[in-house]
């Protein structure tokens, strides 16, 4: 074994010690002050130097003040063996003096840096906690802050992400420059670390976000999700969840790891398609369900309503003034939106109505409703389904759900042609679409920003036009190549007088501002939606029924068909008459678009959801009547 010198030994012991940080810093020099000013002042004891005959304390007193002040040492007097003593005492003391500000200023400029890098706990309760970072945060944020404005107390929202915390801060100050009454605090870590994840604190949060992040995102989000549901310091009570996924095969496993939570998974690509292919038949409804997902506008809230214990689904349609009612809420949490209007609404039963907030969810008290029977469209019947072209430009993982989706709303003989510059494509998209029974599947290969490929595709033939942005490249040129597609397609539009449905998809939310300067009245941001979803979800973990239930193709869906169809165009009716013309056919109301102002961006786009029902107003025949209907 080998031997080492004692000052080998002494010189590790050092070096140890002094890694212990500050702490251990200050602890030395304390130590270190204490011997020179007790071996000083035993020793001019033990000589009898002591001026006037003073007591060790006295004389160590002496010392003190020379080690913490070296201008005392001038008035001294005594042996020269006492100012002898005093002399290295006050030197012992400019040296500990100097290393003590080093060491306090070496600690500050620490403690500065660990603030900086956003790694103390946030001791907050009742608070909302996002872990991750992507451009989805500040749509998330936003609808949160809308959220909590009305929280007298104020609100609070951390924000964990492995990335630099001034630098995610100084982002949300950018993006959101009025957060109302609500703090947002910004910590960096990793969210599936179970150590940097205790920085958020979770475990005394009222609802957690996950957002999908990396090369894997899904990976990303189990992983997250375990280190939340598995957390050694978790509490007993069910956390309440709120996350994204992308392949449903791994639905099951997130599934798996919270069964005793409450954790809500979206499933992005599926709901993504099913909406591409829904608004894709309908210009305006991807407006409608950005309206019923936001809080900038009106919400859906639940309400048990004793009033109405005992009378039909139908009958309550007509009970409210200010607020539009949706659908049923069972006792045993299931949700059915626009059920048999002969539904009986039970006492433990809940309601969940459109309105402006939840204290405006007022029975009208009317005894009688004002009807115009006149107006009342009787034997109007809609006209029947036509085999419908579908040309989709462009190609990503949602394609082939979205040709899936669009076999269930189109009639016998329709087409989907799809036109990409992704090769051997075909046998990719016949494999993923499955057998379908009313559409034929035609695929080409180009570039879709080609204004000639456009022409000779003869665009404007077709019924429905869905631009998909491509997954294989970056956000940002993805967007742009959809940007020049929807250019060129709005200009063969405005040349042809053959109207057709465009729906694009975009990437990043930033781009739909240069989506709107293309006139394009019907677009789909992909993680805006799932982001206002994930809000509204994190506010209220209930709200998962009901949206299910909209973007599901069996049953009832939201649609915009001819107000025509319902009431009398041209002359001023109120909304309690649309409303019971869309009963009688065994629809809710929820609205209406006025396409006079199909262009007006600040005007929604003429979208008017949750109008007050004694209101009146004089629709044309283009207008249309926002309904939860069956088809």
């Amino acid at each position: 074994m080998k031997k080492y010198t004692f000052k080998q030994k002494f010189q590790y012991w050092f070096d140890n010690y002094m890694s212990r940080g500050s702490g251990a810093m200050l602890t030395g020099l304390f130590v270190l002050s204490a011997l020179i000013i007790f071996v000083a002042a035993a020793l001019v004891k033990i000589t009898n130097s002591a001026p006037d005959g003073a007591s060790f304390l006295q004389v160590a007193w002496m010392s003190l003040l020379r080690t913490l002040d070296s201008g005392t040492m001038g008035g001294d007097t005594g042996s020269p063996f006492f100012l002898f003593m005093m002399l290295v005492v006050t030197f012992g003391g400019v040296f500990v003096v100097s290393a003590l500000i080093g060491i306090i200023n070496n600690g500050i400029e620490d403690k500065m840096d660990e603030l900086r890098k956003g790694r103390s706990q946030a001791l907050e309760n009742d608070h909302t906690v996002i872990l991750g970072w992507t451009p989805q945060i500040f749509t998330v944020i936003s609808e949160i802050i809308l959220a909590n404005e009305n929280r007298k107390g104020g609100a609070v929202i951390v924000v964990l992400a492995d990335q630099d915390k001034v630098e995610m801060e100084d982002a949300i100050n950018e993006r959101i420059p009025d957060t109302k009454n609500t703090r947002i605090i910004c910590r960096s870590g990793s969210p599936i670390d179970l150590t940097d994840l205790e920085i958020a604190s979770p475990h005394t949060a009222r609802s957690i976000i996950v957002l999908a992040e990396g090369a894997d995102p899904d990976t990303h989000i189990i992983k997250s999700v375990l280190a939340i549901t598995n957390n050694p310091n978790r509490h007993a009570e069910p956390y309440h969840v709120i996350t994204q996924i992308r392949d449903p095969k791994n639905m099951d496993v997130v599934k798996m790891i919270s069964a005793k939570d409450t954790v809500q998974p979206i499933l992005t690509n599926e709901l993504i398609a099913r909406v591409v292919a829904q608004t894709s038949r309908q210009s305006g409804l991807s407006l409608v369900y950005t309206e019923l997902m936001n809080f900038g506008g009106d919400e859906i809230y639940f309400k048990q309503e004793p009033a109405l214990s005992g009378k039909t689904y139908g009958e309550a349609l007509l009970a409210y003034e200010t607020s539009t009612l949706m659908g049923i809420r069972k006792a045993d949490g299931t949700c059915a939106m626009s059920p048999s209007m002969d539904t009986r609404i039970q006492s433990d039963d809940q309601i969940f109505v459109l309105a402006e907030d939840d204290d405006k969810i007022n029975l009208s008290g009317l005894s009688r409703i004002p009807l115009d029977e006149s107006l009342i469209q009787i034997n109007k019947n809609a006209s029947g389904s036509k085999p419908e072209r579908a040309l989709i430009l462009g190609w990503n993982r949602s394609g082939a759900i979205i040709i899936r989706e669009l076999d269930n709303y189109v009639a016998k003989g329709s087409q989907v042609t799809v036109v990409s510059d992704i090769e051997d494509l075909e046998h990719q998209i016949l494999l993923d679409s499955g057998k379908l029974v009313n559409q034929k599947i035609t695929v080409q290969t180009g570039d879709i920003r080609d204004r000639s490929l456009l022409e000779k595709l003869e665009a404007a033939e077709y019924d429905h036009v869905i631009v998909l942005a491509y997954s294989h490249l970056e956000p940002q040129e993805a967007d742009a190549i959809t940007l020049v597609t929807l250019l060129h397609l709005r200009d063969i539009a405005e040349r042809d007088e053959t109207p057709f449905s465009i729906v694009s998809e975009m990437l990043d939310l930033r781009n739909r501002e240069l989506a709107e300067a293309a006139k394009v009245d019907d677009f789909i941001v992909s993680e805006h939606l799932i982001s206002l979803m994930m809000a509204q979800l994190s506010e209220n973990a209930e709200l998962l029924g009901v949206f299910t239930d909209i973007f599901d193709p069996e049953g009832a869906e939201i649609y915009l068909k001819p107000i025509s169809d319902y009431v009398v165009t041209g002359q001023p009716v109120n909304f309690y008459t649309v409303t019971e013309a869309a009963r009688r056919r065994g629809e809710t109301a929820l609205g209406y678009r006025l396409m006079s102002e199909s262009h007006d961006a600040e005007k929604s786009y003429g979208v008017h959801t949750n109008p007050k029902k004694a209101e009146k107003v004089a629709f044309t025949s283009g207008d249309k009547l926002i309904v939860i209907a069956e088809g």
